[in-house]
């Protein structure tokens, strides 16, 4: 059975996945497709993608791919923390250009689903965090875009800033959502 939390996004929810311990350790199932089919989730993820970052204040993000290599993603944590952000990119959505964040931790033992037409970033809470996502679409670099991790638009109250950051080139010269296309039309 899987403890499942809407995030206040349309479709964005936090799972976390039962674990079975003892003095040995601990089992967990941290996918069944049956059991997401279960609370509402029929996604069929293709790649498995896994990062390292080796320092806390590590922000990647706010990615996303435009159609038709739009991604679901489902992310988790196996070692340290971030704190994730998912923003709404829909636009007519009425939560266009809303976001929400939540830790996901190792300790925590939680995921967290992002749909389609959502903008997604972490940043690390602690050094050495490993952070893993199923995806639904493969990587195409011709629709990889980003949008600022610190658009005013959008308002990311991220817990750490400032020098305390470490971006790529990337991330840090990503455009401001109202310079991008994001391909992602709300549909009610």
């Amino acid at each position: 059975m899987l403890e499942v939390r809407n995030l206040g996004l349309d479709g964005v929810v936090e799972i976390v996945p039962k674990q079975f311990g003892d003095d040995r350790g601990f089992f967990s199932e941290t996918y069944n497709a049956k059991a997401m089919k279960e609370v509402g989730i029929d996604i069929d993820f293709v790649q498995d993608n896994h990062s390292l970052s080796v320092h806390k204040g590590v922000l990647r993000g706010l990615h996303f791919q435009t159609p038709p290599f739009a991604q679901d993603k489902l992310v988790r944590v196996v070692r340290g923390a971030v704190y994730d952000v998912i923003v709404d990119l829909r636009k007519g959505s009425p939560t266009f250009a809303k976001w929400v964040g939540v830790e996901v931790s190792a300790k925590k033992w939680n995921q967290v689903l992002i749909p389609k037409g959502f903008g997604h970033g972490f940043l690390t809470l602690e050094p050495n965090t490993e952070f893993l996502y199923k995806v639904s679409n493969y990587y195409s670099k011709d629709c990889d875009r980003s949008v600022r991790f610190d658009d005013p638009a959008i308002g990311v109250e991220w817990p750490i800033s400032g020098d305390a950051l470490t971006l790529s080139d990337k991330d840090r010269n990503a455009p401001l959502l109202a310079e991008t296309d994001t391909g992602f039309v709300y549909e009610g």
